[in-house]
């Protein structure tokens, strides 16, 4: 048999043989965007919602690759050339600029253009394209929030279940044209209409977006009742997605923080944490939550962890609230109020400066412990010019809340105008024997829980009546060989018998 000669193997090849990975470029934007009208498309024929969630997972990073142009070429290719609906998105869009270019994949033959429109939810992603592509230029915020404004009652005039995952996306872009043009509070009537209709239709997705666009406005105008009536009127709905999760968890934490119940806040705020994106996908936000645990342990008199501070994400941005952990760390009052003066702008910016304010109560125990255990009786005056307070009136008033707290163990002598300070706890006191109670019982109540979840083997007498009858049936066989005769009585065959 002739050898058949064998064609030579490309570069491709050779390299790939070589060990080196030949890097595939990404597909073009609009490219990206016709592919992403096509899982539309599949999604509203199959009926399937997770070819429309894996187009509004790539929203963050094609919104950043936007410009004039290849809006436009998206539409012409896309929609048919006589077409109406290409018309009116052509006309939302500024006059292309010549400067602004983008790498488009020139070599791909142009498609064959559609014999009709597109499903409604292909004009709706795209209005939702332009409104980010918008919102990159001050100058089109006006326009912006009328075409945001025109999108809802479009949808709400389409009133299609297959809309809800891009509507939750579209009012997010609401609320941020809102927002960026200082108007967010006018917004707040049509959420509450929104609101309503998606708790009807079940619409869980554009529910819990409104939930907390609702929360986001309240707290930026500092309406933190109003914020927690909503939390208690409404439920969250169980399917929303983590980042929608993550938001709702953080709105809580700041609610519960200011109404000084930190225990829930810090456990909101670790849920936020949890379930929020990864630091590099969603910079910003995982620092804001981190702004606030940070304030959030301090006034539960923890002190958070050094490494938290050096996190590559975090470091930067928490370096004002570490001079604060430092100063409540050591007790110094003056090194505190330096630092809140100081970062005062940055606090007021974070909205975290009242919640900080509080920690002043808390350096001051601090100083107040670290005095009490380095003197035996120490003068109230000393105690004024240590922890720097005004007179010696308010160094009486605090010492004196601080023994009531059981801060500290000692007492005031109002006489002589010195405190002293009670002697360390010898561990032979009542304490130690309700404590000890305290662990026996714990001990016992394991014990008997544990007696109570033992498990035994299923049906397990079963198989000793087995043994049982097969005993009885040998001593009847036994017993009838005897008054036949077939053994004897010396016989040993009987055994134990």
């Amino acid at each position: 048999m002739a050898d058949v000669e064998m064609k030579p193997a490309d570069e491709k090849v050779e390299e790939k043989q070589e060990g080196k990975e030949v890097p595939t470029s990404p597909p073009s934007p609009v490219a990206e965007i016709k592919s992403n009208i096509t899982l539309i498309d599949r999604a509203v024929s199959t009926l399937e919602p997770r070819f429309t969630h894996r187009v509004l997972r790539t929203l963050t990073a094609l919104r950043k690759r936007l410009n004039e142009q290849i809006l436009r070429e998206s539409i012409s290719e896309v929609y048919p050339p006589d077409s109406s609906v290409k018309s009116s998105l052509l006309s939302l869009l500024p006059d292309a600029d010549i400067s602004e270019t983008m790498d488009i994949d020139s070599t791909v033959p142009p498609a064959a253009k559609p014999p009709s429109d597109p499903v409604p939810e292909a004009e709706i992603y795209f209005r939702l394209l332009i409104i980010h592509h918008l919102l990159t230029s001050p100058s089109n915020y006006g326009k912006a929030q009328d075409l945001a404004n025109s999108t809802v009652q479009k949808m709400q005039a389409l009133n299609r279940r297959s809309l809800d995952p891009i509507a939750a996306k579209v009012w997010f872009a609401v609320e941020r044209t809102y927002e960026l043009a200082g108007e967010l509070s006018d917004a707040r009537p049509l959420y509450l209409a929104a609101q309503r209709t998606a708790s009807l239709r079940h619409d869980d997705e554009t529910q819990a977006a409104l939930i907390n666009r609702l929360l986001r406005s309240y707290l930026h105008y500092s309406l933190y009742d109003q914020a927690d009536k909503l939390v208690s009127k409404t439920t969250f709905p169980a399917s929303a997605p983590n980042p929608q999760y993550a938001r709702y968890h953080y709105y809580l934490g700041r609610i519960k923080a200011v109404q000084l119940n930190y225990t829930e806040a810090h456990t909101h705020l670790q849920q936020a944490i949890r379930r929020a994106p990864a630091p590099k996908v969603a910079p910003g936000f995982y620092q804001a939550v981190h702004k606030l645990f940070v304030v959030v342990e301090l006034l539960m008199g923890d002190i958070p962890e050094r490494s938290l501070f050096r996190h590559p994400v975090l470091e930067k941005a928490l370096s004002g609230y570490f001079d604060i952990v430092k100063a409540v760390r050591t007790g110094s009052l003056s090194n505190f109020q330096h630092t809140l003066s100081k970062h005062a702008a940055v606090f007021e910016a974070d909205k975290t400066y009242s919640l900080i304010v509080r920690l002043r109560q808390n350096v001051i125990k601090t100083g107040i412990r670290r005095l009490s255990l380095s003197y035996s009786r120490i003068s109230l005056r000393d105690i004024c010019v240590k922890l720097h307070l005004d007179s010696e009136e308010d160094a009486e008033y605090i010492v004196g809340k601080a023994i009531r707290d059981g801060v500290i163990e000692g007492r005031i002598v109002h006489e002589k105008g010195w405190m002293e300070c009670g002697g360390q706890k010898t561990g032979d006191g009542p304490e130690v024997g309700e404590m000890f109670a305290r662990r026996i019982g714990y001990c016992l109540e394991l014990h008997n829980e544990s007696v109570k979840a033992m498990r035994y083997p299923l049906n397990a007498h079963r198989k000793e009546l087995a043994d049982a009858e097969g005993a009885r049936e040998r001593e009847k066989e036994l017993a009838k060989e005897i008054q036949e005769g077939d053994l004897d009585d010396d016989d040993s065959g009987l055994g134990d018998f």
